[in-house]
């Protein structure tokens, strides 16, 4: 269900992860992101599996809301795996049809990769559900910042990518109630085949194309109403402070690091 998309959605909270400064998050997550590479075994992605565990209760909240962002992209990962499953070859060879192989290292990587887009899903959600749009938009802006010396656009970026962010959620739950509108008026979009499912989809993109451009237009007049006029010279209401609780995590990551390389095969 549309409703039930947990990506851009924040939840207020007081936990440890909650306060930790946006920038350290946002570093944490792609560093993340780039040493789960690292992990060829399976006691390095145990190690990983552990460690994210262990930040999802430092952040106190459920499990089952990480388990919806796996949801939506379910599919996605499944088809990886299985293309991962079945043209990997190598160990002993359970079923072999033509070009087709199932082999001990194929449902290796499979089981890798599937974790792997576990994980990442998982901490990607931790980002976003314990930092709010507006922090992480002021982090991304101050970790673009060295690259406005090329004339990048870091501030135009990091405005685009807050805005996009925030609106998720709220074009999710407009996608849904504009359903639940017309399964009123009788459409089933779970009715027939696959042309028949993309042709009831259809109805759905000219209501949320017009309430999308309305609401950007909307957006638009409002920060100009407020005198918005680009980055240049803007001072900041919310400060960025960079505690102990952050440089302690960063040294979590290194010591992580360290410990999937000591067990890497």
């Amino acid at each position: 269900m549309m409703n039930k998309l947990i990506l851009g959605r924040y939840i207020p909270g007081d936990s440890v992860v909650h306060r930790m400064d946006p920038r350290a998050k946002l570093i944490a997550s792609f560093y993340f992101i780039g040493i789960i590479f690292i992990c060829n075994n399976f006691l390095s992605f145990g190690v990983m599996f552990a460690f994210t565990l262990f930040c999802i209760w430092l952040s106190k909240i459920k499990l089952s809301f990480f388990l919806k962002g796996v949801k939506p992209l379910i599919w996605l990962i499944l088809f990886t795996v299985g293309l991962q499953v079945l043209f990997t070859r190598g160990g002993h060879v359970y079923f072999e049809w033509g070009w087709i192989s199932i082999s001990q290292f194929g449902l290796v990587n499979g089981f890798f990769i599937f974790t792997r887009f576990v994980l990442i899903i998982f901490m990607s959600t931790l980002l976003t559900l314990t930092t709010p749009p507006l922090s992480l938009s002021d982090a991304i802006e101050y970790l673009l910042r060295p690259l406005e010396k090329v004339k990048f656009p870091a501030h135009e970026i990091s405005l685009m990518l807050s805005i996009a962010l925030r609106f998720v959620p709220t074009l999710m739950d407009e996608t849904e109630k504009i359903m639940n509108a017309q399964r009123a008026r009788g459409v089933d979009f779970g009715e027939g085949n696959l042309m028949d499912k993309m042709k009831a989809i259809v109805p759905l993109l000219i209501p949320l194309f017009v309430s999308s451009f309305n609401r950007a237009e909307e957006l638009a007049i409002a920060m100009e109403a407020r005198g918005y006029r680009g980055g240049e010279g803007r001072t900041k209401y919310r400060v960025l402070n960079w505690n102990k609780t952050d440089t302690l995590a960063m040294l979590s990551f290194v010591v992580l690091t360290i410990v999937l390389v000591l067990v890497r095969n």
